[in-house]
């Protein structure tokens, strides 16, 4: 935010420097010479001082905007919101298209208590600002004031605007995470009491009981979801999913049942055309596994968990070069996917490219390591989420 305010102000001084004319009296001579010592305070870093200088200006033409403009900023990074406002206001309404000044305005009105003018204010710029410090600060200025009144999805709409510039930024993450969390949780209220038997109610307390690695919760709820509604959409794959994993080998066979209802309600369901083929290696039956994939690959190209699943029967079939085009463009995509690295690193060495497998393998190690180490920390938040595909 300090480097912000000084950006800030060397832009304004510049123009505020340019818009001053000499050989227009006495009171033009004053406030140009004002300004120049202004600018020379700033680049002295000596904001206490500059702002004297502009309040001279303000002082002697009230309607200078860029002296308006400063003097603001200056008083709003002193904490002196209270001096700050009327400044940062008129320039505002001098010129309406200054969007920096305008988020300062509407985070000094937030530390004076002034909630409904910041908000008008903040969302007025938000889209607009250019500057990534800038809009993120404003940004997270304006979730602050939405998520204060539950105004939930417009936070969120906020959130997404930030991460277009930021999508790694920790702070807009955990913004993202406080508000989606919050919003499950009042979506899941709300189904509650709107239709507290219906299929997708049960369809929810499956998703919560999954996350909580509660596999038999999560089939049971799953089954009464599709006993109300057999057209709910995607039930039949998440039931497959959930018996895919259960431990009873009874459950795990009707998965594949399940996939297919999936596939005959939806015929372009890739994920259910997939799970299908990866059920079809497990039975060694390569050849109908190659055909599942492709499908799905028809379907949705570069999905992830086909090219992954073709790429290994290439592999076990000894078509290892056929794996490399499917396996390098999935590793430069996504770094991070483990099991990517460990398929590529095995084709490389089938393929008597030790240096080139070695790379993948301290990949897949060290991706791995991340994710464990993940895996543990949601733990101990009790937040745990289902295990990925077993690493191979």
């Amino acid at each position: 935010m300090r480097l912000f305010s000084f950006l800030l102000l060397f832009s304004l001084c510049a123009v505020g420097l340019a818009g001053a004319q000499p050989g227009q009296g006495s009171v033009s001579q004053q406030i140009q010479g004002h300004e120049r010592q202004a600018h020379e305070f700033l680049s002295q870093k000596k904001p206490e001082l500059a702002a004297k200088e502009f309040a001279a200006v303000v002082a002697l033409d009230p309607n200078n905007t860029d002296a308006q403009a400063n003097l603001g900023v200056l008083l709003f990074f002193q904490k002196d919101y209270l001096q700050a406002e009327p400044h940062l206001r008129k320039a505002v309404e001098q010129q309406p298209e200054l969007t920096k000044i305008r988020a300062l305005l509407g985070m000094t009105e937030r530390n004076l208590g002034q909630t409904d003018l910041a908000r008008a204010d903040l969302q007025a710029v938000v889209g607009q600002l250019k500057e990534p410090g800038v809009r993120l600060e404003a940004g997270l200025e304006l979730i602050e004031l939405y998520t204060a009144t539950q105004d939930l999805p417009k936070a969120a709409a906020v959130v997404e605007t930030l991460r277009q510039g930021a999508p790694d930024d920790p702070r807009i993450l955990y913004a993202a995470y406080r508000i989606y969390s919050d919003l499950a949780g009042e979506s899941m209220l709300d189904l509650s009491v709107a239709a507290p038997e219906s299929g997708q109610m049960h369809q929810a307390m499956a998703h919560e009981l999954n996350r909580e690695r509660d596999n038999p919760g999560t089939i049971a709820n799953l089954r009464k979801a599709l006993a109300i509604d057999p057209k709910l959409p995607g039930i039949h794959y998440e039931l497959a999913e959930a018996l895919r994993i259960s431990p009873d080998l009874k459950l795990r066979g009707e998965a594949e049942q399940q996939y297919k209802l999936a596939v005959a309600a939806n015929p372009r369901d890739e994920k259910s055309i997939t799970r299908l083929g990866d059920l079809a290696v497990e039975k060694d039956n390569f050849d109908a596994a190659v055909t599942y994939y492709k499908q799905a690959l028809a379907l949705a190209p570069g999905e992830a968990d086909a090219t992954l699943g073709l790429a290994h029967v290439y592999i076990e079939k000894d078509q290892s070069a056929s794996a490399l085009p499917l396996l390098e463009p999935l590793v430069a995509s996504d770094p991070t996917n483990v099991l990517a690295h460990f398929r590529l690193s095995t084709a490389y060495r089938k393929l008597k490219r030790p240096d080139d497998a070695r790379r993948e393998l301290d990949a897949y190690q060290k991706y791995k390591g991340i994710k464990e180490k993940m895996r543990s920390i949601y733990k101990e938040m009790r937040l745990d989420t289902p295990q990925d595909e077993p690493d191979k």
